[in-house]
């Protein structure tokens, strides 16, 4: 099929072009032409003003639709979840378990595992392998030290649909990182009180990225800057950031920006209300445990770009990349970050009030 889409902003990943249509064939990009010169025999679909950009990846997010996975992960919430998920404009994400018992992790990863879906990437497990000290709102009698046997049979499960686990590194022994690497799964220090030495030390191992910097983690402190500091001083790791204002001021996003340019990155991690394992209470802006205790956002991803742009000084191209082009490199996925001639249409549609007005995935569109 033969698709032109026109009177928008587009958004590459690289550039902003005005005036253009973007050319779609069989869903992949064919390139860009001005307005007048569409070929006759491609299916022209005014947008109206709208933006169109590479479609938006959200590497840690633990539910959607009214549904939290971790209460149930069965394919007909994994079908729910991400169906919602894409009216929000998100056309990629990792489905995050915070830590839980055994028993949910193998249920959850046999369900990811065996029941695909075009938006889904795979798993990201958040624990259980944390420090209890920076635990936040995860579950403490479930947290421990990991054993080799046990990762390696929750990789042999999994068959690659683990993706990311997040970890404290001082709570592992190396051999498990090790692991976790050789299965190509990205390795993110989080909830973890390390110092700026054991952080140091993950990253040169191999560790690739950071969670929710700043939020559960060993602070930035003068005598000893922490997991922030090791996230700072190192020139290939990422790390991700909750842009809402509340899990960090506008100003430490900022300052956090201009320190690792394209190495930071945003995610949502939202949450749904819960009265499961894990109580999480909707507080009009936020979710926390019944205790007041911060367990997760009520973000969206196409949200958070708009607080990049309008509270922290970031550009919309630039901030549109934190939510793609970025976290699409760490995942190893850059055809998701990009639009591209040759590469397959994953598009995200808003309107200038941030609204998502539907996504393309491989050409496919689906109405937001």
């Amino acid at each position: 099929m033969l698709t032109a889409l026109t009177h928008a902003v587009i958004y590459t990943g690289k550039e902003e072009l005005k005036g253009k249509a973007l050319l779609l064939e069989n869903g992949i990009v064919k390139g860009w032409t001005d307005e007048q010169n569409i070929p006759s025999d491609f299916h022209i679909i005014n947008q109206n003003g709208r933006r169109i950009a590479p479609g938006l990846l959200d590497l840690q997010i633990y539910g959607g639709g009214g549904l939290l996975f971790a209460d149930s992960p069965s394919s007909a919430a994994l079908k729910t979840i991400s169906d919602a998920l894409l009216k929000t404009g998100t056309t990629g994400f990792l489905l995050t378990l915070a830590t839980n018992e055994m028993s949910v992790f193998e249920k959850a990863i046999d369900t990811v595992r065996d029941h695909p879906h075009p938006a889904l990437l795979g798993l990201h497990l958040e624990g259980p392998y944390i420090n209890p000290v920076k635990r936040g709102a995860h579950i403490a009698s479930c947290i421990k030290r990991p054993t080799l046997e046990e990762v390696k049979n929750l990789l042999d499960r999994a068959q690659g649909a683990i993706k990311m686990m997040t970890l404290a590194p001082e709570m592992c022994d190396p051999a498990v990182i090790d692991l976790l690497l050789a299965n190509q799964v990205i390795v993110s220090a989080g909830h973890s009180n390390a110092t700026f030495s054991e952080a140091a030390d993950g990253f040169k191992r191999g560790i690739q990225t950071a969670t929710h910097l700043f939020n559960a983690m060993s602070p930035f402190h003068h005598r000893d800057t922490g997991l922030p500091g090791a996230v700072y001083q190192n020139h290939t790791a990422y790390a991700s950031i909750i842009p809402d204002g509340i899990h960090v001021s506008y100003e430490a996003l900022s300052v956090s920006k201009k320190l690792m340019g394209e190495r930071l990155f945003i995610i949502t991690d939202a949450v749904e209300a819960s009265n499961g394992a894990y109580t999480h209470v909707f507080t009009g802006d936020r979710y926390t445990l019944p205790d007041g205790t911060l367990s997760g956002s009520a973000l969206t991803q196409l949200r958070g770009v708009a607080n990049c742009e309008k509270y922290a000084g970031i550009s919309l191209p630039e901030a549109l990349r934190m939510a793609s082009t970025y976290p699409a490199r760490l995942i190893g996925h850059p055809e998701r970050g990009v639009i591209a001639p040759g590469q397959p249409a994953y598009l995200t549609i808003f309107d200038d009030q941030f609204k998502p007005q539907g996504t393309y995935i491989k050409g496919e569109f689906f109405e937001g």
